[in-house]
Parts: C-alpha cells; structure tokens; sequence
C-alpha cells in the first residue's frame, strides 16, 4: 500500500473543512422553508422552459436550413422537453440524495 504524501492529507483536511463550513452556511441561508422551495420551483421551471426553448431553436434552424418547415421544430420541441424532464429528474435525484 502506497503511503499518501502529507500535503495531499492537508489538503484534504482543508477541503473537508471548507465543505463543513459551505453546508453551515447553505444551512443557514436556506433556512425559511418558503424561500427554498421557490427556489427550488423557480430552478425546476427554468429547467423545462429551457429545454423546450433551446430545443424549439435547434428545430428552427434546421428547417430553415433543409426546407423542412416545421417538420424538425415539433420533433426538437419533443426532444427539448425530454431534456428539460430530464434535468428536473436529475435534480429531484440529487436533492434526495443530498438529504440523505
């Protein structure tokens, strides 16, 4: 077993320490139940919308692009919402597992 140099153990330390002290103060702003929860809302619905809108704009370019109107903008409408879901998905998971 290879021994771990002493500077990488203080640095360690320190980003140990530096974590404790970053969930203190998320803890600590956080703390009124309403702001975090529109928080939370407000970071879920930017997460759809722009999905959809980024999606909407890839569509619109291509079917500008292969006079295909507006066959590629539904379909990259579609695909930008699975993605916006997704992210929602994604972030519920890491709440969850950050109460844990």
């Amino acid at each position: 077993m290879k021994k771990i140099p002493e500077d990488i153990q203080e640095l360690d330390k320190k980003i140990k320490m530096l974590r404790r002290r970053e969930k203190k103060k998320q803890t600590a702003v956080s703390s009124n139940e309403y702001s975090y929860a529109a928080h939370t809302g407000f970071r879920i619905a930017t997460e759809l919308v722009s999905g959809v809108i980024v999606g909407a704009a890839v569509g619109w370019f291509l079917d500008q692009m292969l006079n295909s109107s507006p066959l590629l903008l539904i379909v990259f409408i579609m695909f930008g919402g699975a993605a916006g879901f997704l992210n929602v998905y994604r972030l519920v998971k890491e709440k969850e597992k950050s109460e844990e």
